[in-house]
């Protein structure tokens, strides 16, 4: 779902912070996968011819820069793209401003030529400025272990050059010069000094990207709500091909397409968020749960994503269902053991341990409440809208908000998105057919 750029001069240290940056996206998000790459590709012949034109220094300051932006172009919309709608992460070791620096700056065809040539690229969400003194870089490329993983000989390894490199990072990434549109739209961290221990490097590293990603940032690339409709069918279908196992005493996951139970959406939703009034009350004064650990609406994000994700599992661990959530309803694993507490002690799940020397429970959604945590999955998108319709309009009933929603005109993308979710999830009736435009969702949420 994001695209993050390693940027910084040769022997700065970019390869150990695409690997470290890769391992806390794989620790601590919950991307479907995380993938590294790099530009040029040196197994792509676009990428190969981009390596030659520099080695060899037969080609024009132009055609170089176009060789680097048909290989980024091609990297972009073969490679990264239909990874990005996937839900995965993408690192890669340069991308658009090393082009910028090294052809368009230092290479004096300017910053806005460059950008031109590279427009149909895709956007890095977030690039990560490493930098080093060039004289510290130079030793490391010249270090038989870097140039063996690595043949950076084909590279300008002179301390003038690189001392330029350095300085056009700093000009474009500082603000000396100005990043031409569309790629003045990611974020840029840095500069990160890699001039100390790897400690020290590490850490700075682990904490620019939980700077960004906890920030919940919209990906520039890709739509969020293909990424986690694209994750839904997924599970869907998987769960269509699974069959119990019986020595382990598990089912397939519930998948019913009657799963409303006969009743309207909006009789579901309301006694879901009756249930929750109740359990609040008793909760109340209880010392079992802190009142900084219970979900004051369960529409809010972490509500919603945990027990949405549960209803497309039978059971499942922290971490499978965080790994279940995806990038779009991620929920940090903090947060998500409070969640579970929450709902353990409200009486919404169950836990059990299904196999011998597991350590982490499993839970499993009562079925009580599996109507409202499919319900909340196919109104992921209008969840928000109807929370704020309902704190405007407390005395009306429930039954009218999708239709106002509607009327209002504010909310038609939204509206649209749920119809698309319905047609993935199904309706919740086996003789109801999925709505279809705007009028259908109103008589859908009405029970009609």
């Amino acid at each position: 779902m994001f695209l993050i750029s390693i940027e910084g001069g040769d022997g700065s240290g970019k390869g150990f912070a695409t690997r470290t940056v890769s391992e806390v996206l794989r620790s601590e998000f919950c991307f479907s996968s995380v993938e590294t790459t790099a530009e040029p590709r040196r197994s792509h012949p676009l990428g190969r011819l981009a390596i030659e034109s520099v080695r060899k220094n037969v080609t024009s300051p132009e055609q170089e820069a176009g060789l680097f932006a048909a290989d980024r172009l091609d990297h972009s919309h073969g490679w990264i793209l239909p990874r990005l709608r996937e839900g995965r992460a993408v690192v890669s070791e340069r991308n658009i401003h090393s082009s910028i620096v090294y052809q368009g700056i230092v290479g004096g065809l300017g910053v806005e030529r460059v950008s031109h040539m590279n427009s149909a690229a895709l956007i890095p969400d977030l690039c990560i400025w490493v930098d080093c003194d060039p004289e510290i870089a130079l030793k490391r490329i010249r270090n038989q272990t870097l140039r063996g993983l690595s043949n950076k000989e084909e590279y300008f390894e002179t301390s003038d050059f690189q001392a330029q490199i350095r300085d056009g990072y700093h000009g474009l990434l500082s603000g000396k010069y100005e990043i031409p549109t569309p790629f003045d739209m990611g974020a840029i961290i840095g500069p990160i000094s890699n001039e100390g221990s790897q400690d020290e490097f590490r850490k700075k590293l682990t904490e620019a990207v939980r700077q960004f990603l906890n920030r919940r940032p919209i990906p520039i690339n890709v739509e969020m709500e293909q990424v986690d409709q694209f994750k839904i069918r997924s599970m869907i279908e998987n769960s269509r091909g699974q069959h119990t196992l019986l020595d382990l005493g598990i089912e397939p996951a519930r998948n019913k397409s009657d799963w409303l139970e006969g009743m309207a959406p909006w009789k579901v939703l309301n006694i879901a968020q009756e249930s929750h009034k109740e359990t609040l009350s008793l909760l109340g004064g209880s010392e079992k749960m802190k009142i900084q650990e219970t979900p004051r609406n369960i529409l809010n994000h972490s509500m919603s994503s945990v027990c949405g994700t549960l209803s497309l599992l039978h059971s499942a661990e922290i971490s499978e269902l965080r790994s279940a959530m995806g990038p779009v309803r991620s929920v940090s694993e903090r947060h998500t053991r409070r969640i579970v507490k929450f709902l353990k002690e409200s009486g919404w799940i169950s836990q059990s341990k299904t196999l011998i020397g597991k350590e982490s429970p499993k839970s499993r959604l009562i079925d009580d409440h599996f109507a409202f945590s499919r319900l909340v999955l196919a109104i992921w998108p209008i969840r928000k809208a109807i929370s704020r319709w309902q704190s405007r309009n407390p005395k009306t009933h429930l039954r009218f908000s999708i239709g106002q929603l509607v009327k209002s005109g504010q909310y038609e993308k939204e509206l649209l998105e749920t119809i698309s979710r319905l047609a993935i999830i199904g309706c919740g009736s086996e003789i109801g057919p999925n709505p279809k435009n705007l009028n259908q969702l109103v008589d859908w949420w009405n029970g009609k």
